[in-house]
């Protein structure tokens, strides 16, 4: 038995669940691991994120420069493996009475939760089953916008850890966008970007981040899609849906989960559906001015996939998944209609100077 594995037996046993069955979950892109363990008729989720596993988290005063040299976390807004985060906002969200799954157990130093098990029948799942995806569709719009009407503090505090949420400011979004570069166009397509035109990228979408000052920040989960999303009809109301993975929140513009839903990297939501709701989404936060929204909803999701092109790569590059690579033609397509929009109509000149071959691919 590792010194790892020792540790988590230690925490289980403590929480009374040291003899309940495990079973892991399969993989994902995150560093983190889980396990469902089995007692009984009862069942819930260890959640195993090692300290040392990534690099460190943004300290809430910390400039650029300083957060460019703690690394990638840092530079993006990432918790990373520090669990305060993940802690605080499941308090915050279950107190307002969203489902995200409670915690029986913590260890926040040592990296473990044990958590409520809230299934398997995640959104991506219950759809190809036969589940109406316009109603579930439209449940997770509802819970987004009771999300972004309701008041969440910066300081969080939960299981003996503390978190601070910060603002998704423009060098979080920079850093992400730069990943297209780094990854995609140097990596993927083996094109090197020069000192001149990354300049010209980090000058374009600043100016397409102007966008983003119409509408009141809300608290935006960062991954917000099919797969985070557990449908639970048992429960009522916004708990009708599970979240998972928003240990990332930031204070930010109130398109950018609803992009990130509806620009679904891993599958196709249906043009009609995304218009109907984007129009219900907006009808629910009460928000006013659709042309402005309709601005920072292309702005967020071309720099969102910006980001994920080059995350992806990543993952199969440095990480040994290729599987990534196949999702990179609808990644493209939502990228391109992104950038169609004319608040980013510096970003299409330049992308097609740098990067001609994503009409192909997201033509495949």
């Amino acid at each position: 038995m590792s010194d790892r594995d020792a540790e988590i037996a230690e925490f289980l046993r403590q929480a009374g669940w040291g003899a309940a069955e495990q079973v892991a979950f399969p993989g994902d892109a995150s560093t983190r691991s889980y396990r469902r363990l089995f007692r009984g008729d009862e069942t819930a989720v260890l959640m195993n994120a090692p300290a040392q596993a990534e690099a460190p988290a943004c300290p809430p005063d910390a400039s650029p420069e300083e957060r460019e040299k703690l690394g990638y976390n840092a530079l993006a807004r990432l918790a990373g493996p520090n669990l305060a985060a993940f802690a605080g906002l499941t308090e915050a969200l279950t107190e307002r009475g969203f489902s995200a799954p409670r915690m029986f157990a913590a260890d926040l130093p040592a990296g473990l939760l044990l958590l409520e098990d809230l299934g398997d029948d995640l959104f991506a799942r219950a759809i190809p089953r036969g589940a109406d995806e316009a109603g579930l569709y439209a449940h997770a719009v509802d819970t987004l916008a009771a999300i972004y009407r309701s008041s969440f503090p910066g300081e969080l505090t939960a299981q003996g850890g503390h978190w601070q949420v910060m603002d998704y400011d423009p060098p979080a979004m920079l850093a992400e966008a730069a990943l297209l570069l780094d990854w995609f166009v140097e990596r993927h397509l083996g094109r090197t970007v020069g000192t001149s035109e990354r300049a010209d990228w980090t000058r374009v979408w600043s100016t397409s981040f102007e966008s983003l000052a119409t509408d009141v920040p809300g608290l935006a989960l960062r991954d917000y899609h099919a797969e985070n999303l557990i449908w639970l009809p048992d429960r009522q109301g916004s708990a009708r849906t599970g979240l998972i993975d928003y240990q990332d929140a930031l204070f930010a513009h109130p398109a950018y989960d609803l992009v990130s839903l509806l620009e679904d990297a891993r599958r196709d939501v249906p043009r009609d559906l995304q218009l109907a709701m984007k129009d219900r989404f907006v009808r629910a936060s009460h928000l006013s001015d659709r042309d402005a929204f309709d601005a920072a909803y292309a702005v967020l999701g071309g720099q969102r996939n910006a980001k994920i092109l080059g995350i992806f790569v990543r993952l199969a590059m440095r990480d040994g998944k290729p599987k990534y690579l196949d999702l990179l033609p609808r990644v493209a397509r939502h990228f391109l209609t992104d950038i169609s929009h004319p608040a980013l109509s510096e970003v299409r000149r330049l992308i097609h100077d740098l990067a001609p071959e994503i009409e192909a691919i997201a033509r495949q």
